[in-house]
């Protein structure tokens, strides 16, 4: 099968398109035929090492330990070990798997969620780790209810186009943050008000609310703070360098006890969130954003899209025109 590898960090001009051997799952795995695969930051940072902790955390000091790129796929069950119980072959299921740059990837079954019905697998690709971190940022960190102000800063990109109408789904009142040329697309995916940054700085303009999700933006901890109600949560989900390590070097100790608190989130391989997810788009709640689609030997031109930080919604490989087996 053909699969997408990297052998050293660098730019998207590193990586290569390869025969390798297509992989045959274990007693508790299932084989999946991807039918496409979509592009997050995650990949970015492992190809790139641009973050250097990425080389203490599984990534390899000098070189990659894992050759293979991809989080999030969508296809179809083709074999099943003895021990699954939950699907079988010919299911159409999505979830966040490794190695997903690739014809053919095996996954455990606690990774993967029947495709919501009423998606293309594109859609479906697109799903997984954006989706996931909107949910647990919203939800599990930022204790998200009915009626709270959120405000979304990056509401056009992969985690800001789901955080935007995740937290609609929970009706809350919401306000994206993006570029002129986003405005209407946030409007048509539910935003309630809409921010244009160049223009405006949310930080300055004296509202306050409940919830601000950083998805993307260039803030200091101490601006976002001044954005938040007297008991209001910071979420940060994404953003420059510096941003992430001030989150994660400052947040805690920016935080008060009983008052304003300063969080992140990394999402978390979920099942019951895929599922919670699922759910959502089957009625009709949430749509993937899609803003281009290439194939599987155009990767790298789709990874280095995604890396000049522009794209709106989500960048998405489509294997299946690769995979004729």
């Amino acid at each position: 099968m053909k699969a997408i590898v990297y052998e050293k960090y660098g730019s998207p001009d590193v990586i290569q398109l390869k025969d390798v051997e297509k992989p045959t799952p274990k007693d508790d795995e299932v084989l999946i035929k991807i039918h496409a695969a979509s592009v997050n930051a995650y990949d970015w940072h492992f190809l790139t090492a641009d973050i250097f902790l990425i080389r203490f955390m599984g990534g390899g000091l000098l070189k990659p330990k894992n050759t293979r790129l991809g989080a999030d796929m969508a296809g179809r069950i083709e074999a099943v070990g003895k021990s699954i119980k939950q699907f079988q072959p010919g299911d159409e299921v999505f979830g966040m798997v490794k190695g997903s740059f690739a014809e053919y990837t095996c996954a455990p079954e606690n990774a993967l969620a029947l495709k919501p019905v009423n998606t293309s697998f594109d859609e479906a690709a697109a799903i997984p780790m954006a989706a996931i971190t909107a949910l647990q940022g919203l939800r599990d960190e930022g204790q998200i209810r009915a009626g709270q102000k959120v405000l979304i800063n990056g509401a056009s990109g992969g985690v800001g186009t789901f955080a935007v109408q995740i937290a609609k789904s929970f009706g809350a009142e919401v306000t994206a943050v993006c570029s002129t040329r986003n405005l209407e697309q946030a409007r048509s995916i539910g935003a309630d008000h809409v921010i244009d940054y160049t223009k405006e700085d949310f930080t300055k303009n004296g509202q306050q609310y409940d919830l601000v999700f950083a998805a993307n933006g260039y803030h200091s901890l101490s601006a976002y703070k001044r954005a938040l109600t007297p008991k209001g949560i910071y979420i940060m989900a994404g953003g420059s360098m510096a941003q992430i390590f001030q989150s994660m070097l400052m947040g805690s100790m920016m935080s008060e006890t009983g008052g304003r608190k300063m969080s992140g989130v990394s999402a978390k391989r979920n099942q019951d969130d895929l599922v919670f997810i699922q759910e959502l788009f089957e009625a009709g709640k949430v749509k993937s954003i899609i803003d281009r689609q290439y194939p599987l030997s155009e990767a790298a031109e789709a990874l280095r899209y995604l890396g000049a930080g522009h794209a709106r919604g989500k960048v998405v490989i489509s294997v299946e025109s690769n995979n004729k087996t």
